[in-house]
């Protein structure tokens, strides 16, 4: 009877090793998941803050017309711990790669506009992504040329502002990316005259790009920043010119106002030469040949 239970025990050791190596063994083999813990972000029953939640809207899609075949796809990437997915004319979002159940997903940045210099976009920017400390993550997209469309770097350059490099044949041409074909024939028109105004020295180089930056606003390449005005605020800031028309339709006004009260100061025989420079020898110059301090140049094109 002893014996067989000694031997009752050794069956039952020897069955707990074996069974405990062969799942040593089988846990070696275990694949890991590739795919974020969505367990929080797909709950009912969790906090809506919880969830992936944009911040504003996309901006429509803008830019070269080839481009446009990217808008409702996106281009996934796994470095170290994380997954990022790109969707362009949308957002970059986060996946931290874990079984934690509060794993990390969040919003990197939300399409918002181009980035442009020198007639050519440089890059996309994605705006407005989760909270980061006092700042919203931000990102910056950059095409480059490859045989196929393919997410191939993501880097965090400065704090909660990303670098994301995407690859595409969409960009190989040589003029795949100006800017000036792009727009309509109106905003070429208004670049061509900013252009030579430019080049004939009549505005400044802020003045320049001023009127770029206008220009691209109303492309929808940019986004606008223009705050809607109400009727009597519009006619206290028209003083301000904002394009070459409005500046040569102001000009006009005001030309034709100084001839109305040149000839009322006459027909009552009141000098509107002025005394002091008369005094000093100085030469009167008549008010539509002087020319201002600052960036009032413009007029000249008329």
């Amino acid at each position: 009877m002893c014996s067989f239970n000694r031997r009752s025990r050794l069956l039952r050791t020897w069955l707990f090793y074996l069974s405990f190596h062969f799942c040593l063994t089988l846990a070696g083999k275990m694949k890991i998941v590739e795919e974020p813990n969505t367990f929080g972000l797909n709950n009912p029953f969790m906090a809506q803050g919880n969830r992936l939640q944009p911040k504003v809207a996309p901006s429509p899609v803008s830019g070269p017309a080839h481009l446009h075949r990217l808008a409702g796809k996106c281009f996934s990437l796994i470095e170290s711990l994380y997954k990022y997915e790109f969707c362009p004319f949308h957002n970059v979002t986060q996946h931290e790669q874990s079984f934690r159940w509060n794993a990390y997903s969040g919003i990197l940045g939300i399409w918002q506009e181009w980035e442009m210099a020198n007639n050519t976009f440089t890059g996309m920017w994605m705006r407005d992504g989760d909270t980061c400390g006092t700042r919203n993550r931000e990102t910056k997209v950059i095409l480059l040329c490859s045989n196929s469309s393919k997410l191939v770097q993501v880097s965090e350059p400065s704090t909660c502002v990303y670098s994301l490099t995407f690859e595409t044949p969409l960009v190989c041409h040589p003029h795949s990316l100006l800017v000036y074909p792009t727009l309509n024939e109106k905003l070429q028109e208004e670049w061509d005259e900013a252009e030579q105004a430019r080049y004939e020295g009549l505005i400044t180089e802020q003045g320049y790009n001023n009127l770029l930056r206008d220009i691209f606003q109303d492309a929808g390449l940019l986004k606008s920043n223009k705050v809607t005005e109400t009727v009597p605020q519009a006619e206290v800031d028209s003083g301000k010119p904002n394009s070459l028309q409005k500046c040569q339709e102001d000009y006009q006004k005001q030309s034709e106002e100084i001839a109305r009260l040149r000839a009322l100061l006459t027909q009552n025989n009141i000098s509107f030469e002025s005394q002091p420079n008369e005094q000093k020898g100085a030469v009167t110059v008549p008010a539509k040949d002087q020319h201002l301090r600052g960036d009032t140049g413009i007029f000249d094109l008329l």
